[in-house]
């Protein structure tokens, strides 16, 4: 990989270093006789947990390099886009040096380097589906093999994660990271059962799929959700 005048800030994720290749004027190369290897140490001196490090990392290049598609990332993480409560540090630096360099933006790298990646800019809200009367429990997709959603115990990994989209479907677990992969499950009522099925065939025969969610007040003044399906 050659870039200029990119590699000076050694101390930001790899990830950061390696976008620039694409939206700074960089480039990648093949050196068929080359050789990388890799040492692993026997004893690792950072922490065992590195979710915590590794979702900082991700929102500050959404930060630095993606404009408006960082939301992406934070949906990916399930984190709110704003006050998020996550320190991540200063980036002053990286923004200028973009400006410096005159970098592309983000939709030029995903129309002419990967226009097969997914966009989700459809999403209107998302987070978890909590019980009304245990809010310990959350909507979760299950075992995989089953394609029936449960209520477990909220943990908040990507099992969990519920997207609503501007069509009013929900979308539940992991979303497929390219247009090739289409099988991202949508909740679905089967003969007044909830199921989770491939959104693109419950589309194709016309299932229900749609939600629609409102606001209600009731007499003694508490707010809640009424949610209503739609065929």
């Amino acid at each position: 990989m050659r870039v200029r005048h990119v590699w000076t800030y050694v101390t930001a994720p790899t990830v950061d270093k390696l976008q620039p290749v694409w939206q700074c004027g960089g480039s990648v190369e093949v050196l068929p006789c080359s050789r990388i290897a890799h040492i692993e140490r026997a004893h690792k001196p950072y922490t065992e947990n590195l979710t915590a490090h590794v979702r900082r990392n991700a929102l500050r290049v959404a930060e630095v390099w993606m404009d408006q598609y960082k939301s992406h990332v934070y949906m990916a993480w399930n984190v709110p886009l704003q006050n998020s409560g996550i320190d991540i540090g200063d980036i002053s630096q990286r923004k200028a040096l973009r400006s410096r360099l005159q970098c592309r933006p983000f939709s030029w790298f995903l129309s002419n380097i990967y226009p097969e990646l997914r966009s989700y800019s459809d999403t209107v809200a998302y987070g978890v589906l909590k019980n009304s009367l245990r809010d310990n429990l959350c909507l979760d997709q299950g075992p995989d093999t089953d394609n029936v959603p449960i209520m477990y115990l909220c943990h908040g990994m990507t099992p969990q994660n519920v997207y609503y989209t501007s069509s009013q479907q929900l979308h539940l677990g992991v979303l497929s990271p390219t247009i090739d992969d289409d099988d991202n499950k949508c909740l679905v009522d089967v003969n007044s059962r909830p199921r989770l099925l491939e959104c693109s065939y419950a589309a194709t025969k016309h299932m229900k799929l749609t939600w629609m969610f409102a606001q209600v007040k009731h007499s003694g003044g508490f707010c809640g959700l009424r949610v209503r399906l739609y065929g």
